[in-house]
């Protein structure tokens, strides 16, 4: 039985345009749906251009999250992959979802992770930091900002003379080849 996915996204979209990229072909499970807390976000545009269904929901819709929770069950959503989503889950969304949520964030937790801690904020302080290596984190949603269980972690040089914007890309390529992946064999 193929498995519904619910994108949460809050900005451009580049990862839900991969994971939506990704199970196109899949038997196993395909993106039935993206939502996002941000009217303007381009993962709006992504997901109407590849035919995905999309919602926004204001900041009192997330913050009850009963709305979003119809939704979720409207289009009888399996699984919730966060991409780039920039504000916490309801409780009752997660209780919902219960190992069925999961999160990718741009450093190798639980280094660099927590509230405010996203993006290129990730990447300069990572950098400022005198760090080696930096990473992605795939783990579990919980109640608390980056702090589920871990399911996967990949690794890349912090070189010499490195811009947040050159972390970034390395970052980025990991969080295209895995987070698909690993989306899949939990589904």
């Amino acid at each position: 039985m193929r498995r519904n996915i619910a994108v949460l996204a809050s900005g451009s979209g580049t990862n839900a345009e991969n994971i939506i990229r990704y199970f196109r072909e899949k038997d196993s499970a395909r993106v039935a749906l993206v939502l996002t807390n941000r009217q303007n976000a381009f993962v709006l545009e992504r997901a109407k251009r590849l035919g995905v269904p999309c919602v926004w929901f204001a900041k009192s819709d997330w913050e009850s999250g009963e709305l979003v929770l119809s939704t979720l069950r409207e289009y009888e959503i399996d699984f919730v992959v966060l991409a780039g989503f920039l504000a916490r889950v309801p409780d009752n969304i997660l209780h919902a979802y219960p190992n069925k949520m999961i999160n990718i964030h741009p450093s190798l937790l639980p280094k660099f992770g927590g509230k405010g801690m996203y993006g290129d904020r990730v990447h300069e302080a990572v950098i400022a930091s005198g760090e080696r290596e930096s990473g992605i984190t795939i783990h579990y949603t919980n109640e608390h900002y980056d702090e589920g269980g871990i399911i996967c972690q990949q690794k890349c040089p912090v070189l010499p003379g490195d811009t947040p914007e050159e972390l970034a890309q390395r970052i980025h390529r990991l969080e295209y080849e895995y987070y698909p992946k690993v989306i899949e064999g939990l589904v």
